[in-house]
């Protein structure tokens, strides 16, 4: 038998202690389960939107692209697009939302607004392009961001479902009948005791009696 469940009245304060501190648990989970859930809703929708942009901006960007490539060649294009510089600004940091950890990606979006080629060699055409392209790569780090932010929250919300569920269906119905169990069994001992008492009493006035007499 676990000592824990012998019926003492320490074991009997023990049990009532876990399982208000078991209850009071399963609130902070439930609390905090409520709290991610209205986080991942507004992830949830804000990349859903921003998606619809890159595909829309995405659809400008390639019409561009196309125009320039007829009206300056594809051969120029893509010797202009290999002048352009790789993005090594791309930094990522953290904050934490109830124990998640969402990114925050920052980058030197200054870059998006100086072109790397001569106006003079080029047409409206490919501004345009270079332009949209460069709206579909702020939208992309938005997106990634968001995403990755929405993958770790949906994570996070299954783990505290599964502890809120274990102090649901587990641990408080356990230390409920533990406690109840203990608090019945030291009733009966204390009824028994009384009775005890009483017949020990009883014999007493018996003997006293007897002996007045």
């Amino acid at each position: 038998m676990d000592p824990n469940e012998v019926p003492t009245k320490g074991n009997l304060m023990r049990a009532r202690n876990s399982l208000k501190l078991a209850r009071q648990g399963y609130d902070l989970m439930d609390k905090k389960r409520n709290i991610l859930i209205r986080e991942l809703t507004a992830y949830t929708e804000e990349a859903r939107e921003i998606q619809e942009v890159i595909n829309e901006t995405y659809r400008k960007a390639y019409a561009s692209l196309q125009k320039a490539n007829m009206q300056m060649g594809i051969e120029n294009v893509q010797t202009i697009a290999e002048t352009l510089p790789v993005d090594m600004s791309i930094e990522v940091k953290t904050r934490s939302v109830m124990g998640t950890e969402i990114p925050l990606v920052r980058y030197d979006a200054e870059q998006n607004l100086r072109p790397a080629y001569a106006f003079f060699r080029t047409r409206d055409s490919l501004d345009e392009a270079r332009a949209a392209f460069a709206r579909v790569k702020d939208l992309t780090v938005r997106l990634a961001q968001v995403e990755t932010a929405a993958y770790r929250l949906a994570a996070n919300i299954q783990k505290t479902q599964k502890r809120a569920n274990a102090l649901k269906n587990i641990t408080i119905p356990h230390y409920e009948e533990l406690a109840k169990t203990i608090g019945a069994a030291l009733e009966e001992k204390e009824r028994e005791e009384f009775t005890r008492l009483k017949v020990i009493k009883k014999q007493k006035q018996r003997k006293q009696k007897a002996g007045s007499a």
